[in-house]
C-alpha cells in the first residue's frame, strides 16, 4: 500500500500529466499520481524523463537490460511490473525477463549483457561496487558517449526505484499485459 495518497491535487499541470500518461500507457502511472502533490517536483522529473527517451547511442534492449537489473537490485515493485512489460515490448523475450533476478546464473545472457547486468548491479549497490576492470571491459563495447548513456540510465533507475519504493508503490499491472502465445495456440498473459 502506498505510503502516501494517490489523489493529488488535480491541477492543469496534473491533469495534463495524467492525460498524456493515459494515453501513452492506459492509465495514469502512479509514481505520477504519487508526484502530483508536488508539481515542481513532477514537472521536473517529467522533462528528465523526456529528455531520456531521447537518449538512443545504445541500444533499447541492453538499456531495458540495464534499467531492470537496477530495479531488481533495488527490489521496486512497481518498476519491475512496469520495466517487464517495457522490455516485453521492446522484443526482450519474457524467459531472459525473468532471469534478470538470477542473471549470473543464467545462460540465457550473451557475455556484453552480463557486463552490463554486472555494472548496473555494481551501480546500484551502496557504496557502489564499480571497478576501473569493470569499466574497461564495457569500453571494449561501447564508446564513451555510450558508456555515459548507460551509466545515466542506471543512474535515473535508481531514483525511480528508490522514490517508488519508498513511497511504498507496488505493481500497476503492466506484467500482465504480456500476452503470449500458450503451447496450445491461444492467446494468454505471461503467467500461463
Amino acid at each position: 500500500m502506498a505510503r502516501i495518497p494517490l489523489d493529488p491535487p488535480r491541477t492543469l499541470t496534473y491533469r495534463l500529466a495524467a492525460w498524456f500518461t493515459r494515453r501513452k500507457y492506459g492509465t495514469t502511472l502512479d509514481p505520477l499520481r504519487a508526484m502530483g502533490h508536488n508539481m515542481r517536483v513532477s514537472t521536473g522529473y517529467g522533462l528528465l524523463e523526456a529528455q531520456a527517451s531521447r537518449w538512443k547511442s545504445v541500444d533499447r534492449r541492453v538499456q531495458d537490460l540495464a534499467v531492470m537489473g537496477a530495479a531488481v537490485a533495488i527490489g521496486c515493485q512497481w518498476c519491475v511490473d512496469f520495466g517487464y512489460w517495457e522490455s516485453h515490448t521492446h522484443g526482450i523475450p519474457i524467459k531472459k525477463i525473468e532471469a534478470i533476478s538470477h542473471w549470473r546464473d543464467s545462460d540465457l545472457f550473451t557475455p556484453f549483457e552480463r557486463l552490463v547486468l554486472h555494472y548496473a548491479t555494481a551501480m546500484t549497490e551502496t557504496p557502489p561496487t564499480v571497478t576501473d576492470e569493470m569499466v574497461e571491459a564495457l569500453h571494449g563495447h561501447l564508446s564513451e558517449a555510450q558508456f555515459v548513456e548507460l551509466t545515466m540510465l542506471v543512474a535515473l533507475e535508481n531514483l525511480r526505484s528508490r522514490f517508488n519504493s519508498a513511497v511504498g508503490l507496488t505493481g500497476q499491472g503492466f506484467k500482465d499485459r504480456c500476452e503470449i502465445p500458450s503451447r496450445t495456440g491461444r492467446t494468454g498473459t505471461a503467467e500461463e
